[in-house]
């Protein structure tokens, strides 16, 4: 049997922030364009989301980005083993360095991003590809928070 909770919206965000809600998609739209110029993998670009979107507890994110992620061609298995990574072999070295990387920015008042976390990004990815990958990280943790502290977006509602 399976039970659900409806978790009330608190604040219908877009209507009454109609102007900063449309900002933001023009950030998030910004930061696509920094990921395909750069030809960023789109894979990797929901394991990003979903990865913060985890780190943040968004339930709305998470369901929106492993929709989206699904829908072009990533594994279960992989976004299943999201939360543990670093155990599973199912991440290339790249893969691992923007993931690490997400975790730090998402992280970043529990010691900010530490050296070793950007040297390995840049290890494995050009100046241009951090920067989009960077705007990535800081959008989508822009959103978890509006979507967090506002609860404008119901989890599940989300259709591709």
């Amino acid at each position: 049997m399976t039970t659900t909770t409806e978790v009330p919206v608190r604040l219908d965000f877009d209507a009454h922030a109609h102007d900063f809600y449309r900002a933001m998609s023009h950030l998030d739209n910004a930061a696509t364009k920094q990921l395909d110029k750069v030809d960023f993998d789109p894979k990797l670009r929901d394991l990003v989301r979903i990865r913060a979107s985890q780190i943040n507890g968004c339930a709305y994110c998470i369901d929106m980005h492993t929709k989206n992620a699904r829908a072009i061609g990533e594994t279960e298995q992989r976004i299943y083993a999201l939360p543990a990574w670093r155990e599973t072999p199912f991440f290339s070295a790249r893969e691992r360095a923007a993931l690490a990387f997400t975790e730090a920015v998402t992280l970043v008042a529990d010691g900010h991003v530490p050296p070793e976390a950007y040297d390995a990004v840049a290890a494995e990815y050009g100046e241009g590809e951090v920067a989009a990958l960077l705007s990535l990280i800081v959008t989508i943790n822009a959103w978890n928070a509006l979507a967090v502290a506002s609860r404008a977006w119901v989890p599940g509602s989300y259709e591709p």
